[in-house]
């Protein structure tokens, strides 16, 4: 039996702290738990356990081909759409999305090839921050997320975190698995001396 296993950027605490502070008092929503947010770069519903640690080799080698880069949080949507929306999240900046993006290619190629099929859904870069029972019209709640705006941060590295159902309050527990350095693959001969 494989273990559920997803690849993530985490939030800096204090992201984390504010974006949790502008939420609270907005009753009528059930957020979810700001010790689960993250963004999801690939998604692997079974990974073979022979093959974790070829998993997180890869991932290292993928982690290693981006640089480091800048993140900002802002921009709420909803899927599948405001009208009926099932999921609230926030995006991130456009600058962020060409590294994300090659970040989640990257990863995913790497679980296919450790035979862990990640999920093939687009990649959509997002934080969710609601997943609703029904859904509901939620112009209004985009309208309040907008408001919300987050100072940029480094992004500099990324986590393989299991996550075991059955957790406290029915919600998945995460535990991370391993955390892979962006930026960390050797460069090509000549570009260190480009770099001073």
């Amino acid at each position: 039996m494989g273990h559920r296993m997803f690849v993530a950027v985490a939030l800096p605490e204090a992201v984390r702290e504010d974006l949790a502070a502008f939420l609270e008092p907005r009753e009528g929503i059930p957020w979810v738990d700001p010790v689960q947010w993250h963004l999801t770069l690939a998604f692997m519903a079974s990974v073979p356990p022979a093959r974790a640690d070829e998993l997180v080799e890869r991932l290292a080698r993928a982690a290693g081909r981006v640089a480091p880069f800048a993140l900002s949080l802002g921009g709420a949507g909803a899927f599948p759409h405001a009208g009926r929306a099932s999921v609230l999240w926030l995006g991130v900046d456009d600058a962020a999305q060409d590294p994300l993006a090659r970040l989640a290619r990257g990863c995913r190629a790497a679980a296919s090839v450790s035979g862990a099929s990640p999920d093939g859904r687009a990649f959509v870069p997002h934080l969710t921050l609601a997943r609703l029972r029904r859904p509901v019209e939620a112009t209004r709640w985009l309208r309040v997320l907008d408001a919300w705006q987050a100072d940029p941060f480094v992004v500099d590295e990324v986590e393989l975190v299991a996550s075991f159902l059955g957790g406290a309050k029915g919600r998945p527990r995460h535990e991370v698995v391993a955390t892979l350095p962006l930026g960390a693959d050797p460069l090509p001969p000549g570009e260190a001396l480009r770099e001073g």
